[in-house]
């Protein structure tokens, strides 16, 4: 049954916003709404000027006969640094500082509002890269990960620093954790990667960088290439990072454990965009 051009536009937008990176064809749209593909045309016309008017994304046309449309998801430079702004202001609370000089952000991880728009952010950067797959350590990057495989449409993977009988055979690396120079084991399942994947990290905290460096050493052992590594936050580190290029969204400035005040400013993201 043929419905009303408003209600094809809207049904159209949802489709397109909950399938991001997927090449849809026009025939798709076509048969779904029983309309000429001309229309179909016009319809995604609108659609594409509604994202990009209101900060969404990019609707991209890919012409020939497997050809269609995709919906790549963005944020503009202005969403993006009021959003790290907003996130600056909430981290600074005093309540938040923990033994260690580490922020409490397991309320941010928790709020699916927050996390939609931290995955967003982060999928943003890397949405013209190939990436493959996004890894990460369990257990507080998982949710950071899964927003942004959701945002990049591919799977996400974890790394887990004690292997389960459930994973099956896994890969093992030891590292050097950068903050305590511990030796530290973690491992990932063979079934959870495939050779020569491109890999995006992300993680929720730094400081020293030595678990982002073990998953390096995993993706290697994988024979796969590391795409870009992201943090939510960083801290001051008093020493050499074992990891050089990367970027982070916040980064804790100072931490005054008599005062209890805490300082976050912008990370490397804005600078880097």
């Amino acid at each position: 049954m043929k419905i009303k051009r408003s209600e094809r536009v809207i049904d159209m937008s949802q489709h397109l916003l909950d399938h991001p990176h997927e090449l849809v064809s026009l025939t798709y749209f076509a048969e779904r709404y029983e309309s000429a593909k001309s229309s179909i045309s016009e319809d995604l016309g609108i659609v594409k000027k509604t994202f990009q008017d209101r900060g969404l994304g990019d609707l991209l046309t890919v012409s020939g006969a497997a050809g269609g449309v995709k919906f790549i998801p963005k944020l503009s430079k202005e969403q993006a640094d009021k959003l790290i702004h907003d996130l600056c202001d909430s981290l600074s609370a005093t309540e938040r500082l923990l033994p260690g000089g580490y922020v409490y952000l397991s309320d941010v991880l928790g709020d699916p509002i927050a996390l939609r728009k931290v995955g967003r952010l982060i999928a943003s950067k890397y949405a013209n890269e190939k990436v493959d797959a996004v890894m990460t350590v369990a257990t507080k990057g998982v949710p950071i990960a899964q927003a942004v495989s959701y945002f990049l449409n591919v799977p996400f993977v974890i790394v887990r620093r004690d292997s389960k009988i459930t994973e099956g055979s896994t890969v093992s690396v030891n590292y050097v954790s950068g903050s305590s120079e511990r030796i530290e084991k973690m491992s990932l399942s063979k079934r959870s990667l495939k050779r020569n994947s491109n890999v995006l990290v992300v993680d929720d905290f730094m400081k020293g960088g030595g678990t982002i460096s073990g998953m390096q050493s995993l993706i290697e052992e994988f024979e796969s290439t590391l795409i870009g590594i992201c943090v939510l936050a960083e801290s001051k580190y008093h020493g050499e990072r074992v990891v050089k290029d990367y970027d982070s969204l916040l980064f804790v400035d100072s931490v005054d454990t008599q005062t209890k005040k805490i300082t976050v400013v912008p990370g490397t993201y804005l600078s880097r965009l």
